[in-house]
C-alpha cells in the first residue's frame, strides 16, 4: 500500500508543480477507497470510460486539458450460433492468459449481443490482435468510439421492503441474505459505499448512494418511499444485474 500511495503523490505532485494532466491506471474498489483519504497536491478525478463505471482511472489536473487514456472494445463472437454463453470470468480469464496486467484493465459489461472492454490507449491494440478465442469461442475485437444505449442505462427500478435505512438492513433485502449474513459483508471489508469502503453496518443510506458488494453486485439507493402498515419502510433501488 505504501508503493501504491507514493505512486498516487507523484502523480498529483507532477500535475500541480507543471501545470498537466496525469493519469493512474485503473484502480480497484479498494484502491479508489484509500485514494479519497489521502492528503494531495490536486484533487483526484474519477472516470471509467463511462458514468457507472466501478473500475477508473484517475485524473490529477492543475489546469491542463484532459484526454483519459481510455480504449473500449467491442468482443464480438464470429459464430453466434455456437457460441459459449461466455461470463466475466471467461473474458477476464483469457485476457490474463495473455499476459496482461490487471490495472490496464477496466469494467467488462456483457451485453446478449457482445462484451464491451474498457482498456487503458496503450494495451488496446495487442488485445485487438490477439484476443482470438473465449474458451471455444472464436471471437473478434474493435475499437469502438461510441457505446450502445444499454450501457448508460440504469436499471428498472425495484420496490423492496426494510426495517430501517440501515446499509445492512438495505444490503439483506437486496441480496436476499439473512441480517448476520449481511453483516459479515461489512465485517469482511466486502461493501463500498460511493466508492468508499463500509465497514460500519449501522451506517444510512442516503437517496443516491451507490452501494457495490464484492461478490454480490452494486445497487443505486433511490431513497424511501412510504411506511407500511406494519411500520416497515418501502424503498427504492436499482438493481445491477
Amino acid at each position: 500500500m505504501e508503493i501504491f500511495e507514493s505512486h498516487i503523490s507523484d502523480l498529483a505532485e507532477r500535475a500541480f508543480m507543471r501545470g498537466y494532466s496525469t493519469y493512474s491506471e485503473f484502480l480497484n474498489l479498494d484502491e479508489i477507497s484509500r485514494l479519497h483519504t489521502l492528503r494531495l497536491a490536486v484533487k483526484p478525478e474519477l472516470f471509467g470510460g463511462y458514468g457507472e463505471a466501478e473500475r477508473c482511472v484517475a485524473c490529477f489536473s492543475a489546469g491542463g486539458e484532459k484526454e483519459y487514456p481510455i480504449s473500449c472494445i467491442c468482443i464480438n463472437p464470429l459464430n453466434k450460433k455456437f457460441s459459449d454463453k461466455l461470463s466475466h470470468r471467461d473474458y477476464l480469464g483469457s485476457l490474463m492468459n495473455l499476459g496482461i496486467n490487471r490495472n490496464t484493465l477496466g469494467d467488462i459489461i456483457i451485453t446478449e449481443e457482445a462484451a464491451y472492454l474498457f482498456c487503458l490507449d496503450s494495451i488496446c491494440d495487442y488485445i485487438i490482435q490477439e484476443l482470438t478465442r473465449i474458451k471455444h469461442t472464436s471471437v473478434k475485437c474493435e475499437k469502438v468510439s461510441e457505446l450502445p444505449e444499454i450501457i448508460s442505462e440504469k436499471p428498472e427500478e425495484s420496490i423492496i421492503t426494510v426495517p430501517s435505512l440501515r446499509a445492512d438492513a438495505v444490503c439483506s433485502a437486496v441480496y436476499k441474505l439473512s441480517r448476520s449474513g449481511a453483516s459479515e459483508l461489512f465485517r469482511g471489508g466486502k461493501v463500498f459505499i460511493n466508492s468508499r469502503l463500509c465497514e460500519k453496518e449501522r451506517t444510512q443510506l442516503k437517496d443516491g448512494d451507490r452501494v457495490s458488494v464484492r461478490g454480490k453486485g452494486k445497487f443505486i439507493f433511490c431513497g424511501e418511499i412510504r411506511e407500511t402498515k406494519r411500520g416497515r419502510l418501502a424503498v427504492s433501488v436499482r438493481i445491477y444485474k
